[in-house]
């Protein structure tokens, strides 16, 4: 059989070539406390994780039966072998684990244990503090297909997934086991909830798309990105010298408010505005977006941002676009979330405004 590359490949069983290929460690023991604070010992099957959703390039197109304009995705052996990707699953499974003990709820595969969406809802339920109203158990596969849309839908919005370039997973992907989808979504839960976990940062993911067009099945390659650099951490994670100030400075930290509060109605006073409380007045990233075309020397159209904010998803799109400001200006992306300023987070607030001081205390 000759591929779209040329090559003549020589055609192994999948069985046959896991076995050959399969690392000859594997991953050692992670050891988690359940609820009654016994032992349970769960081996990280990463490697088999990523066994199974790898297979040769000539037995996939071989064997994959899809319907015309069906679409799948693959990841390549490339990516299954490095490293890299191997300890993001590796930290996912010990995070979900640690997280779900209590429910006793045990993860040991990435694709099979969450591409129903069962385990993605205890943990967002969880992790926000919410409960979602699906149906407990869906018998038929399209009632399985209806709930998943409905958790991950929950999930994008609590996640504001808007804030990315493109969507990087959705509930069909999902459904169909694509463990770089998988893997996406669960990086971005753990982020966003500030999860003391540090993956290692700028790893990429080489995927192979098989689609069948006109009763022939083509394939593609694409390159999904899964982390890039990680700012900030969860409550176990590192501290900074606002987490000290809030904690045994509160002189201190009077002064850094007063003389950040000065800064900004230096700039905004051009416009005749002014910042009287730090916690209320950025939290709707009107004034982040005016102060970021006062330090820049320009006009922000009015089109670009929400002037007057009416809901907490405008909030949202204004810090986000004023954060987008500032990684063009070569602002030092700030460790705070967008969502954390738009709940008016002070300590966010005050991260982010001392990162445009650091900027332009001489402007």
């Amino acid at each position: 059989m000759r591929l779209d590359t040329g090559a003549d490949v020589t055609l192994l069983s999948i069985k046959d070539w896991i076995k050959i290929n399969r690392p000859k460690l594997l991953p050692p023991l992670v050891k988690l406390k359940s609820a009654n604070n016994k032992e349970i010992k769960v081996e990280v099957e990463g490697a088999d994780a990523l066994d199974s959703s790898v297979i040769p390039l000539a037995a996939t197109v071989q064997s994959l039966i899809l319907e015309e304009g069906e679409e799948k995705r693959l990841l390549t052996a490339e990516s299954r072998d490095d490293p890299r990707v191997r300890e993001i699953i590796q930290l996912l499974i010990h995070w979900l684990n640690e997280e779900l003990a209590d429910q006793r709820i045990v993860v040991k595969h990435i694709q099979e244990d969450l591409y129903d969406g069962q385990i993605i809802q205890k943990l967002i339920e969880k992790l926000a503090n919410i409960k979602i109203e699906v149906p407990e158990v869906s018998q038929s596969e399209e009632g399985q297909r209806q709930k998943l849309h409905i958790v991950i839908e929950t999930v994008n919005r609590i996640i504001a997934q808007g804030q990315y370039e493109q969507t990087r997973w959705n509930a069909e992907n999902i459904h169909n086991k694509d463990i770089v989808a998988i893997m996406q979504l669960l990086i971005a839960i753990a982020i966003h909830f500030r999860a003391p976990v540090r993956f290692p940062e700028y790893v990429n993911a080489q995927v192979l798309v098989v689609q069948k067009k006109d009763n022939q099945l083509n394939t593609r390659f694409v390159t999904e990105q899964l982390t890039t650099t990680q700012t900030e951490l969860g409550v176990k994670g590192e501290r900074d010298a606002f987490d000290t100030l809030f904690d045994y400075g509160p002189d201190k930290l009077a002064h850094v408010k007063s003389s950040l509060l000065a800064f900004c109605n230096k700039h905004l006073n051009k416009i005749n505005l002014e910042v009287t409380e730090l916690e209320t007045q950025f939290q709707d990233g009107v004034y982040l977006v005016l102060l970021m075309g006062l330090l820049e020397g320009y006009f922000v159209p009015l089109y670009s941002f929400h002037l007057q904010v009416s809901s907490y998803e405008q909030k949202v799109h204004n810090v986000a676009f004023a954060y987008r400001l500032m990684a063009e200006a070569g602002v030092q992306r700030p460790r705070a979330r967008v969502q954390d300023i738009a709940n008016g987070d002070l300590k966010s607030t005050l991260r982010v405004l001392h990162s445009l001081f650091t900027k332009y205390k001489h402007v």
